[in-house]
């Protein structure tokens, strides 16, 4: 059945060399009692660990059954111990924080052995050898011979062919020892048994065969085998330890080291306690972010400008003009002047507002908007009057802009939706003003004198403001010509013959609004409002004026100043959309002082297309309706036809979400310095524990556990820990957001802002468990390659 033939076996130490086993040949049979004797040193253990596959030969042969195990890997040597030996050590060698029922089962668990089956036959072991009303114990609870029976009915569990028996009653007393060796004499009547042993009596006593061994070879036999029959048909089956089972084995280690554990765990959920608070509240501003766009912002006007900023977020501030800049060099000694265009390198992208896309923009549904509103840059021609004379009004003073409406063909009113009436009543008429006060019923100065009302006065009354009237006064009848160039028809110190002329038109202020308590902002800033038909009705008007016809025929000079037209394209910044579309914000500009035929033009009102167009969705998800809608116009169309809009709320949660992002990236990376000492720490601990089961480590690679089974017991053991520190960590983050809500809500009245999204705190322990395990690798690593051999003799 098992022959050694010719083995030798031999040990270096730096530069010396011991030999253990010199050309030995042995032969066994089937079933014997075979006692080796020899002094210390002889090789008799060597002999053993060989033939139980613990250790490997330099040469000769370890014949199975007629196989040979010359071209074993270390896999096949692992399913050998497993499949075909049993031991039993001199200390017994049981793991401490398994039951005995656990370790005697130990050997079937690797040989993939049912749960039912191998706990059947544990029992049916222990029963064997009289430990039957023990089998809940543990090996601490029993005695010495107790511990010793443990081991022989672990040897016995798994059926082996070979039974090794390393001084099994070298730490027995007398009585004990003669117990233990009738069992394992028992044992030898079907099974090989070979024992090494240095009481010569014990042998003699209980032995069928003694094999005496002195200086590395074999000096006497008692009764060798004449003829050895063998069994061709040797397999072995392959051994695997379940992460289960590694999980079992560690979890009841780590449940012996209770308080080292816990504390380890602590030490460690410290890096997640501190990202695990970060995102909450990063979570919960996004949040809070969000919902301030969803509510508060979803009103905020998409703005359609002549001038929009096209900013690319991808490149650093700045870095367009630096590239610009390359070319020219600084403090140069060239005796030249270089011209250059300032907005040749701008970030503004100038939109044609085309009648096709204002016809686009009519076939918005209607049910995505509350209210339009629009700017032009025409400069009305408005007096006033105090009964004796009449004066012109100022516009840009008075903060003169439109009102949003209702879109086409839908009913109600955006004023009456989001301003209270103090006084009077809305505009009903294309004539009717509104003034419009802040929260505080407060009004600039600079409005009321443009009025004509006492701006020093502390107060002003509602009466003197309702019902105040105003004319507005057509181009022709507004100015005269002389010459070919245009002027005032009147003195300006006193136009009261134009004011009451037939032609004027009447507009009075109807009422006076200010923004609902409630109303998240106010689309318009303080000032005087006025409809868009009233900008229509004078723009049709003015179309067909004389001065707006000259100015057409004129394209050197103002024909109001005579002043020459600068011949430089610049841009026009006052249609720029960058504010948040305050109603048809004013963007007039006094004909007189245009500095372009283009702009004389507009401020003439021969120009009927409006500056800005400012469209105020209904809630959140109309506006992204909306915004598909327009971004729909540039997917068909070139860059050259692009319509760049300004979606304010959009701008700045972004900007705020950008922010928050960044802080908390950072904040993260000084919390995950706490990972890394939590990596090292674990490294650390991982290796203790290794050093303190490299005992165990040498049993189990008795029992046929593989090196990757001896990584995946510490692999689990890391995974415990991380799955605890995770959780643990996890756990106090989401009590610490108590307190931490609290304290900002005193502060910012922001409720419930740390919330922690259950996605990061899943990946937070995910995180945990994969920094512990990568942690704990190389201490795991290095347990698989520990000799078993001489993890079994460590203590």
């Amino acid at each position: 059945m098992l022959q050694l033939k010719n083995i030798s076996k031999s040990y270096t130490t730096g530069s010396f060399t011991q030999t253990a086993l010199n050309d030995v040949s042995l032969d066994f049979r089937k079933n014997e009692f075979v006692a080796i004797l020899g002094p210390s040193g002889s090789g008799k253990t060597t002999c053993l660990n060989i033939i139980g596959g613990l250790d490997q030969y330099d040469s000769g042969d370890l014949v199975i059954n007629g196989t040979s195990t010359k071209a074993f890997k270390d896999s096949d040597w692992d399913a050998y111990r497993n499949n075909s030996v049993g031991f039993i050590f001199q200390s017994y060698n049981l793991i401490s924080h398994l039951s005995i029922t656990d370790n005697v089962e130990m050997g079937m668990t690797l040989s993939g052995v049912s749960a039912d089956i191998k706990h059947r036959k544990a029992v049916e072991a222990l029963e064997k050898v009289g430990l039957k009303d023990h089998i809940h114990k543990k090996p601490g609870q029993l005695s010495g011979g107790q511990m010793q029976r443990v081991a022989i009915a672990r040897a016995l569990a798994n059926d082996p062919d070979i039974i090794l028996a390393d001084e099994p009653t070298g730490a027995l007393d007398t009585v004990t020892s003669e117990q233990i060796m009738e069992l394992i004499k028992e044992i030898a009547k079907d099974k090989l048994v070979v024992m090494v042993t240095h009481n010569p009596e014990l042998a003699e006593a209980y032995a069928d065969r003694i094999v005496q061994f002195r200086d590395g070879k074999v000096i006497s036999d008692t009764n060798p085998p004449a003829d050895l029959k063998t069994n061709a048909n040797y397999q072995l089956k392959k051994t695997a330890m379940s992460y289960f089972t590694a999980l079992k084995l560690s979890g009841k280690n780590i449940s012996t080291k209770k308080w080292r554990t816990a504390l380890t765990a602590f030490a460690s959920s410290i890096g997640i306690i501190g990202i695990a608070l970060i995102l909450s509240l990063s979570n919960g501003f996004d949040k809070q972010i969000s919902s301030y766009e969803s509510g508060a912002l979803s009103n905020f006007p998409v703005t359609i400008s002549e001038t929009a900023a096209q900013i690319d977020m991808s490149n650093p501030p700045g870095a367009q003009t630096e590239e610009a800049d390359k070319k020219w060099t600084e403090f140069t000694d060239a005796s030249e002047v270089y011209p250059y265009d300032p907005t040749a390198n701008t970030v503004l992208h100038t939109n044609e507002l085309s009648q096709e896309y204002l016809d686009y923009l009519d076939k918005i549904d209607p049910a995505l908007l509350d209210g339009v509103s629009y700017s032009r840059k025409v400069n009305m021609n408005i007096l006033r009057s105090d009964g004796e004379t009449a004066v012109p009004v100022d516009t840009a003073s008075l903060n003169f802009t439109t009102y949003p409406d209702k879109p086409a063909g839908t009913e109600g009113s955006y004023l009456a939706d989001y301003y209270d009436l103090l006084a009077g009543s809305l505009p009903e008429q294309p004539t009717d003003l509104v003034m419009v006060v802040d929260e505080y019923n407060r009004m600039n100065q600079s409005i009321i004198e443009a009025l004509g009302l006492d701006y020093k006065a502390a107060n002003v009354s509602f009466d003197d403001v309702v019902g105040r009237e105003f004319k507005l006064i057509y181009n022709d009848d507004f100015y005269t010509e002389a010459d070919g160039m245009f002027k005032l028809n009147g003195n300006a110190a006193n136009l009261s013959e134009m004011y009451n002329s037939a032609n004027a038109v009447t507009l009075k202020i109807s009422g006076i609004i200010r923004k609902q308590q409630d109303s998240p902002m106010s689309t318009m800033s303080a000032g005087i409002a006025y409809s868009d038909s009233l900008a229509e009705q004078f723009i049709e008007n003015a179309q067909g004026s004389a001065i707006v016809q000259a100015q057409e025929q004129q394209d050197q000079v103002n024909v109001l100043t005579g002043k020459v037209f600068s011949q430089i394209g610049g841009m026009d910044m006052s249609g720029m959309g960058m504010g948040m579309g305050m109603g048809g914000s004013s963007t007039s500009t006094d004909p007189g002082s245009a500095n372009s035929q283009e702009a004389a033009l507009a401020a003439l009102g021969a120009v009927a297309t409006p500056s800005s167009i400012s469209l105020y969705p209904k809630d959140f998800g109309a506006k992204e309706s909306l915004v598909a809608y327009l971004d729909k116009w540039n997917d068909d169309h070139g860059k050259e036809e692009m319509i760049v809009y300004t979606d304010l709320a959009a701008m700045v949660t972004s900007l705020s979400s950008g922010i928050m992002d960044g802080i908390t990236m950072v904040l993260i990376a000084f919390a995950s310095i706490s990972l890394v000492v939590s990596l090292i720490m674990i490294g650390i601990i991982t290796y203790i524990s290794v050093l303190e089961r490299t005992k165990e480590i040498g049993v189990l690679r008795a029992l046929g556990a593989r090196k990757k089974d001896i990584t995946r017991v510490f692999n689990a053991e890391t995974c415990i820990i991380g799955s605890l520190s995770g959780l643990l960590g996890i756990g106090i983050a989401y009590l610490l957001t108590i307190p931490v809500n609290i304290i900002l809500k005193s502060i910012t009245d922001l409720s419930n802002v740390a919330q922690l999204n259950p996605l990061h705190a899943f990946g937070l322990v995910v995180l945990s468990v994969g920094l512990t395990m990568l942690g704990g690798f190389i201490p795991a690593k290095f347990a698989a390659k520990k000799d078993p051999v001489v993890a079994l003799r460590s203590e």
